[in-house]
């Protein structure tokens, strides 16, 4: 049996190995390749999504992104710029970091950007804080405050938020499927199975097809497992479209395909625009809505990059085995560097602020462990910006299949977690939870940090918390009644 550095000296590709250390992590280039466009495959909605949530909203001189009154022109650039900035910052972060892991426009933020901050100023002010916010992320960094910060985090609290991380992208998977729903009646349950408590429609087959492929594909060992799923249940997709004429998901369409109809399109590529290139202003919000306000919103955008990077990272590192024993993924201070680079990015492109996408771990999945992969990935991104209307052929149903099985792989993780010691168990139960619960990483891992800390001062434990941990709980404590704090300053 050869073995992979045989395999990757007799490709050719001796100088890719040494570079990104591929047979050193047990991988092969095939697998970092196929990795790297299962994660592409898995998160390339972001080109379609970011510009329909920046695009849909006005800003506070009734301007879409990039200047005037045309909102197609705005979805449009929009689409170009977030793959650009997608492209370069995640090829980056496989070049700088060697680390599997991709980034794009934060969801959450972005719509947060959108609808509670531009409202109030121009698009330009309002990107004018992301950047800012990046560059205060980037000069923690360097300090080496963030990484201490990571490395403050007691082990299996780590755990939890890898364990966490996979409900919440098993959760992601089954509501964008359409499997899973909000009910119509509002007193109803909070969420239940497909419409009206059944299974209807096209698109929830697919789905199901989908997913019952990619798990039998990798019971099976079948190399490339998710991307072949991916990619048979697109075709599939296309098929029933072509013949059904489903359309979109609306509310009179309940039915309907999620994000993306899966159609061949009229014109397979476009020229790009990168207009909202440079468009912010730094500093504009400070006039527009105070000094306190302005830095409040800083604060928000912050927190939420600072600490759901760190446990994207910890997640992607623990389900590639590339974690050390402290659960500290390898170049982590490169990894937050990229990331920090990549959130000021965001901004001075007029996208949003950029950040590391837990979907990489789809890509790790199919056996991704270097940067290699995510220089695919980035590669794809920047190919989109001329072939956008092949993105649209993958709709929610065709993709989300992976971030099950994605989902499953991380839930494994809890073996690691002590439920007898309550001091632990409990954070890390409500990190599981909250994170899935709440939608947002940030929420699920302050609630773990803040109960953490209480526990152990009532037990009389209060010297055994990391000082870094007390002051990051507090910091959670402000974040978690941002809202009331705003109201009362303003």
């Amino acid at each position: 049996m050869s073995s992979p550095q045989a395999d990757t000296a007799r490709s050719g590709f001796g100088p890719l190995d040494a570079f990104f250390k591929i047979s050193h992590r047990g991988s092969t280039f095939g697998r970092e390749i196929r990795g790297g466009l299962v994660t592409f495959f898995t998160m390339a909605y972001i080109v379609v999504l970011n510009p329909l949530i920046i695009g849909s909203v006005k800003d506070g001189s009734g301007q879409f992104v990039g200047g005037g009154t045309d909102q197609a022109a705005a979805i449009a650039k929009i689409a170009v710029a977030t793959a650009l900035v997608a492209g370069v910052v995640t090829i980056l972060m496989g070049l700088v970091a060697n680390f599997p892991l991709a980034l794009a426009t934060g969801l959450g933020l972005n719509a947060f950007i959108a609808f509670s901050v531009a409202t109030k100023m121009t698009w330009a002010d309002a990107m004018g804080l992301v950047v800012l916010e990046g560059l205060i992320i980037l000069v923690l960094v360097l300090t080496g405050f963030r990484r201490a910060v990571f490395e403050a985090v007691p082990l299996q609290l780590k755990v939890a938020i890898s364990v966490g991380i996979g409900l919440f992208i098993a959760f992601i998977g089954v509501v964008d499927a359409g499997f899973v729903r909000r009910p119509a009646a509002p007193s109803g349950p909070p969420v239940e199975l497909g419409i009206a408590g059944n299974l209807r429609g096209w698109p929830v087959l697919v789905f199901v097809v989908g997913l019952l492929l990619i798990v039998t594909l990798y019971a099976r060992k079948v190399k490339g497992a998710i991307l072949i799923g991916i990619l048979v249940s697109t075709v599939l997709a296309i098929v029933i479209e072509a013949v059904e004429k489903i359309g979109p998901r609306t509310e009179d369409n309940p039915g309907g395909w999620g994000l993306s109809v899966p159609k061949l399109p009229e014109k397979w590529f476009t020229t790009p625009n990168l207009d909202t290139i440079g468009e912010f202003n730094l500093f504009g919000s400070f006039e527009k809505i105070g000094v306190v306000s302005a830095l409040l919103l800083i604060f928000t955008l912050m927190l939420a990059d600072f600490f759901d990077t760190m446990g994207t990272m910890t997640a992607i590192g623990a389900e590639a085995g590339l974690n050390d024993e402290n659960g500290i993924p390898p170049n982590s201070q490169r990894i937050l560097i990229v990331d920090s680079v990549a959130a000021a990015a965001g901004g001075a492109a007029s996208v949003s602020s950029n950040t590391s996408y837990i979907e990489s771990a789809s890509g790790v999945g199919e056996g991704a462990r270097t940067g290699l992969a995510s220089v695919v990935t980035g590669i794809c991104f920047l190919i989109s910006m001329v072939v956008a209307p092949l993105v649209t052929l993958i709709p929610y149903e065709a993709a989300t299949p992976a971030l099950i099985l994605v989902g499953f792989l991380m839930m494994t993780q809890v073996k690691g977690i002590d439920f007898d010691d309550i001091e632990v168990a409990f954070p890390a139960f409500l990190t599981i939870v909250l994170m899935p619960f709440t939608y947002s990483i940030s929420a699920g891992i302050g609630a773990g940090f803040v109960s953490y800390v209480v526990l152990k001062a009532v037990r009389g434990k209060a010297r055994q918390v990391h000082p870094l941990m007390w002051v990051v709980s507090a910091l959670f404590v402000i974040y978690f009644a941002i809202g009331p704090l705003t109201d009362w300053l303003t």
